[in-house]
């Protein structure tokens, strides 16, 4: 029997070493759709309930397989929902790759206009985007776009109308093989002509730099991954303290006690401490776009950059950074000892594959007794901070604290465990406690900050690793949006996971997070409870409803065992814990008359401005109390 180009489709995919494709079904993808039910070497179909959904387990497959992510949809609104995930790929550099039907042309009339996917898809797939119109084309498209999503780390769209995938296969021309194994391994990340080792002469000038520092701080990016080990030896032959932006909090272990945790506005302490303080600074693989937490480019901090891409310039004014610096800090802007101008952010920029550099870089750095106080410091910081936030966990709440619920769970997860993480309060949880140790696994959506991805990461995580437990953080208001209908995909596909277990954790402040009102604060504007407060939504009650294990926990005498319980199910289950509304996250580096004016702008008409209030002067103490009791 003659292949249709949409088995032709399947069968390149799966060369490349791509083994799942999430779709949503609709006019346009059909053909392909099916084609993955009807031959048996083809990439297994998740079928989703949402286009929307399809992108983030997309994105969530990628993120943990470290293979391109592969998600259909048809033109029309199901592309439009695409654009989420796509984008969220795009901020925070994941390959993958969509492919979009258009329906025949009798089917798209004037009485069903559709978007121009050419158009739609412009700006989020700008390294790729094609358009397939004869079967000859397909062979040369699809490894383009696979090659540009490996090397670049980005999203391509590749569009096939339907009546091109309902075609017969012709005998193909001759053309090149796909690399061997998968895309992402064989093309490797500079794969599109960018050398995979920097010139010897940026290696020596780098050299001079980080052998010349006496407080080198290390910020590592999620285009690190993979180089863990060799990051870990150049911090401790520099006596380097590690930060680590979101998207990157598993690259290298936080158990190490030279690990400060993440920088962000919800990141830690030390963190802010190590960017703040430091007279060297090396980034590897990072894109870390908050400014504020970085030391002044040009300024008395001397820079080296390592990644695959060439940097943006970041700079930014001087009063938008380190409110708390002593003074005199940031100084005056000099001249770069870079040779790049006065304009250029780094001093030294090495363009180049980041495990080959470091692995050339490693040998011309000298070890030594310098810097050992600074790395004193800096692990004395880590030390006082988990101090702290134990102690944050342990103050009262109405009922249950959420820093309490991210507390508990830290020493309760596997060591093989796959985290995601949703946008709001919840990042600064994740971020802060728990501790992502060597062999585990972490994602949340940094560029996008997209609500409702964690559930969708998760399914992908389980699809790309089925012996592995997965562990979904989720407000209530992203449940709500995406997560019970992901539920059924868990109950659905449990049986496909050797490792079955799925714990969706919710932290249940019955729609009052605290991200909603930081925007209406900035203006004053007064909060209205029936706006902001959602009824309570049985999550465990519907979870039991699919055959999953639903546990709810309302006290916190019960958060230790409701973790223990869903750990322990036999398959996907749901926890969820009534957390306390008024408990906000403090960003790290408030100071006490940044917290004051927040005070006040929340005292202008929030219903429970004195309960905020007090949780964030509680929470802020904690920072100045000698032992590790509890204000």
């Amino acid at each position: 029997m003659t292949a249709t180009v949409s088995e032709h489709i399947l069968r390149r995919l799966r060369e490349w070493g791509v083994d799942h494709v999430f779709g949503c079904p609709g006019d346009g993808v059909h053909a392909l759709l099916a084609a993955c039910d009807r031959i048996e070497d083809a990439p297994r179909l998740v079928r989703s309930p949402h286009a929307r959904t399809s992108a983030f387990q997309a994105v969530g497959h990628a993120r943990f397989g470290g293979r391109p992510g592969v998600c259909a949809a048809a033109v029309g609104p199901d592309a439009i929902h695409l654009l989420g995930g796509l984008y969220d790929a795009k901020l925070d550099r994941v390959p993958v790759l969509a492919i979009v039907g258009r329906p025949r042309t009798e089917r798209d009339g004037p009485h069903r206009p559709a978007p121009d996917p050419e158009a739609l898809f412009r700006d989020v797939a700008s390294e790729f985007l094609e358009t397939v119109t004869a079967p000859q084309d397909l062979p040369d498209v699809l490894d383009r776009a696979l090659r540009t999503a490996c090397a670049r780390r980005c999203p391509v769209v590749v569009v096939v109308p339907e009546d091109v995938q309902e075609l017969d296969w012709p005998e193909p021309p001759e053309y090149a093989e796909p690399p061997a194994g998968s895309g992402a391994a064989a093309v490797g990340p500079c794969g599109d002509g960018r050398p995979a080792a920097p010139s010897a002469e940026a290696l020596e000038r780098a050299a001079e730099i980080l052998n010349s520092g006496d407080k080198v701080a290390i910020l590592v990016g999620q285009a690190a991954a993979g180089a863990g080990a060799e990051v870990r030896r150049i911090a401790e032959l520099l006596g380097a303290g590690v930060a680590k932006e979101p998207a990157a909090k598993d690259v290298v272990g936080d158990e190490l006690p030279y690990v400060t945790g993440v920088v962000d506005p919800l990141g830690t302490r030390p963190s802010y401490e190590l960017m703040r303080d430091c007279d060297t600074l090396l980034t590897i693989g990072s894109s870390f776009a908050h400014p504020r937490f970085l030391p002044e480019p040009g300024g008395r901090v001397r820079c080296v950059r390592i990644d695959v891409e060439p940097a943006q310039d970041r700079m930014a004014r001087p009063s938008d950074r380190f409110p708390d610096a002593p003074p005199g800090f940031p100084h005056e802007p000099r001249e770069p000892h870079g040779p790049h101008g006065p304009h250029e952010p780094y001093d030294v920029e090495l363009v180049a594959d980041v495990r080959e550099t470091l692995d050339r870089l490693i040998p011309t750095i000298r070890s030594g007794e310098r810097g050992r106080e600074w790395l004193a410091t800096v692990c004395d910081n880590v030390r006082r901070w988990q101090e702290v936030l134990d102690r944050r966990s342990r103050l009262s709440a109405d009922p249950i604290n959420p820093e309490q619920v991210a507390r508990v769970l830290d020493p309760l997860l596997p060591p093989d465990a796959m985290i995601t993480c949703d946008a709001g309060s919840l990042t600064g949880w994740y971020a802060r406690h728990l501790t992502l140790r060597t062999g585990m696994r972490g994602a949340l959506s940094e560029g996008l900050a997209a609500t409702g991805c964690a559930v969708p990461y998760a399914i992908g995580a389980k699809f790309a690793h089925p012996d592995r437990p997965a562990i979904a953080l989720v407000g209530d208001g992203a449940m709500r949006l995406d997560g019970l209908a992901e539920l059924i995909i868990a109950a659905r596909d449990r049986d496909l996971w050797q490792d079955p277990r799925l714990v969706v954790a919710v932290w249940n402040d019955r729609g009052l997070d605290r991200g909603a009102l930081h925007a209406q604060d900035a203006h004053g504007e007064p909060h209205s409870v029936p706006s902001q407060r959602s009824p309570d939504v049985p999550y465990a009650e519907f979870a039991r409803s699919l055959g999953l294990t639903g546990v709810r926990v309302e006290t916190p005498e019960e958060v230790e065992a409701g973790w223990r319980t869903a750990l322990a199910a036999d398959g996907p289950a749901v926890v969820e814990f009534l957390t306390d509304p008024t408990v906000p996250p403090v960003p790290a580096h408030a100071t006490w008359e940044q917290l004051g004016a927040a005070a006040a702008a929340v005292l202008k008409g929030e219903p429970d401005a004195g309960s905020v209030v007090r949780h964030a002067f509680k929470a802020k103490m904690q920072e100045f109390l000698p032992g590790p009791e509890a204000g």
